[in-house]
């Protein structure tokens, strides 16, 4: 995959894995800005937008929680959330705020990058599908699929999607009527399968079932198996 030098902005107030992750990262091809607190990484991104954040949740100032509720309000960048903590409370609370993954303390520099490649590859998708002759396109309700500008967009108007959310109501779409299982879910839109990819999944369709209200469609829940979005009414 190529990554195009895609800025990551890096926010841990330990040294240590500052430096570990900037150097990991970089050494993958990435332009890599490290910050001690999210207060600095914010500030930066207001004054140039980076292509993916990764936060810790613990930090002197704002909080990562904090930080990402502030990011949410400028864009719908990939987030990462790292932190020590290994709490259910915490970990709703990082995906419930719009994060894209989380990741546990300790963690290898490996899975971190591999996390990393897996969120690019869902966004660098479409752009690498110009060789296909033809392009998926599908509706249902007031919901159109526009792959061209990889906007779902309702009532005509784009939908303000993270790039994973986009993922999962694409394929969604794509499936309308159909049960889809976890499983499918996480090997399409995630890569590689993981407990907290698996939680992660349950909080991406919570979220997008707030942004889908009034426009004739619903997510419903197929006990024990996944999901399926259907017309309501």
């Amino acid at each position: 995959m190529s990554n195009d030098r895609k800025r990551i902005y890096v926010a841990d107030d330990d040294d240590n894995i500052r430096q570990v992750v900037k150097t990991f990262l970089a050494s993958d091809g990435f332009a890599v800005e490290d910050f001690p607190t999210g207060d600095l990484l914010l500030e930066r991104f207001r004054q140039e937008p980076c292509d993916l954040a990764i936060l810790d949740v613990m930090m002197p100032g704002s909080d990562g929680f904090t930080v990402c509720t502030e990011l949410r309000k400028l864009s719908t960048v990939p987030i990462i959330m790292l932190t020590a903590r290994d709490s259910e409370n915490d970990f709703a609370m990082g995906l419930g705020l719009g994060s894209d993954d989380y990741i546990t303390k300790p963690f290898s520099a490996m899975a971190l990058l591999m996390r990393v490649r897996a969120i690019f590859r869902r966004v660098d998708f479409e752009s690498r599908k110009h060789i296909a002759p033809e392009k998926q396109t599908a509706s249902i309700g007031q919901l159109v699929l526009d792959e061209d500008s990889r906007h779902v967009l309702g009532a005509g108007k784009p939908l303000a999607l993270t790039p994973t959310e986009y993922e999962v109501l694409k394929y969604l779409i794509l499936h309308a009527g159909q049960a889809v299982s976890r499983e499918e879910l996480l090997n399409s839109v995630w890569g590689f399968e993981t407990v907290i990819e698996t939680r992660a999944t349950d909080d991406t369709v919570r979220r997008l079932r707030q942004k889908l209200g009034g426009l004739g469609v619903t997510i419903a829940a197929v006990w024990g198996y996944g999901f399926r979005l259907e017309e309501e009414g």
